[in-house]
Parts: structure tokens; sequence; C-alpha cells
């Protein structure tokens, strides 16, 4: 009975890491945590074509982004050092930047300036982030999503708070 329990208390505390309180609505997520991710391809500024169902077995960040964003450029230089830089090597995790809707030579432009050097992918028309958010929402967001392919951690704007807990989230997934 010992052990029934202990067991218990170890996967309610290993499940409780990633346990995020609720998303607030006007964050304009239409996804929700434990959901599993939408099924989608893009298509990187270099061409190559990534297929979200390839990366199943991964530990997969998401982040939605834009030239036009301030709130994205204060952030994105952030996920490449505190981040890409620590896991880009980690054959278990995949980073990918998503521009809304800007053409190729404004997305390559925008992450030469940041500079950002995490692959980034086109979304014509938003035809990926809005499986994501409502219409109208605005970029800077970020979604994790674990190995099985469940999204398990979403953030909204730039918070240090939030991105500290980000932070902790892939670490404790790629353990």
């Amino acid at each position: 009975m010992k052990n029934i329990i202990l067991l218990l208390m170890m996967s309610l505390s290993y499940t409780g890491v990633f346990a995020q309180k609720e998303i607030p609505t006007d964050y304009g997520y239409i996804v929700k945590i434990g959901q599993q991710i939408p099924d989608f391809s893009m298509e990187l500024t270099n061409g190559k074509t990534v297929k979200i169902a390839d990366l199943k077995g991964k530990v997969v960040m998401l982040q939605f982004t834009a030239s036009w964003c301030g709130v994205c450029r204060k952030e994105m230089p952030h996920i490449e050092a505190d981040i890409w830089k620590k896991y880009k090597d980690n054959p278990n995790f995949a980073l990918y930047g998503i521009d809304l809707d800007e053409p190729k030579d404004v997305v390559e432009k925008f992450a030469k300036l940041i500079p950002v050097t995490y692959p980034l992918a086109l979304d014509p028309k938003g035809g990926i982030f809005y499986q994501f958010a409502e219409k109208g929402a605005g970029v800077t967001r970020n979604v994790i999503v674990d190995k099985t392919g469940k999204i398990v951690f979403m953030t909204r704007l730039y918070k240090d708070e939030e991105f500290q807990e980000m932070k902790k989230v892939i670490a404790e997934l790629l353990k």
C-alpha cells in the first residue's frame, strides 16, 4: 500500500510541473492545455518544409511573431539566448518561429535585424496562427508541446515571470 501511495504522489508531483493554470480568455487562444497540437506543415525561410507530425517525440516550442511587433522584438533575443542557444543541439528539442503573414524577404531581414538564428517559418494569411488563436488576436505568443504532441504551456506577450516558467517547463520536459 505504501508503494502505491508513493507512486501516486510521484506521478502527481511529476505532472504538477507541467500543470499551467487556466489560460486567461484575453490571451485569445482557441487551443487548450492538454489538447493535441493541430496538424500543419510550415515552410521555413530556407525553403524546407516541416510537418508538425514529424516532430512527435520531441519537445517543440512554437513562437508566433511578426516584424512589426514591438513585443516580439523584445522577446526574441531572450528566446535566442536563453532557449535556442541552450537546446539547439539537443535532438529531442525543436524551436520554430512562425511569422504571421509576411513575405520571405521581410522575415529574413527581420531575423538578421533582431538577430535570431533559430528557424523561422512563413505563415501566409495566418493559416497556422489561426489554428491556435482567435482572428484578430495578437502575435507574441509561445506554445510548448510535449513529446506526445500535447500542448503543455502557452504564453502571451512578454512577461518575465511567465518566460522564466516556460524555461523551467522546457527543461523539465527535456530531462
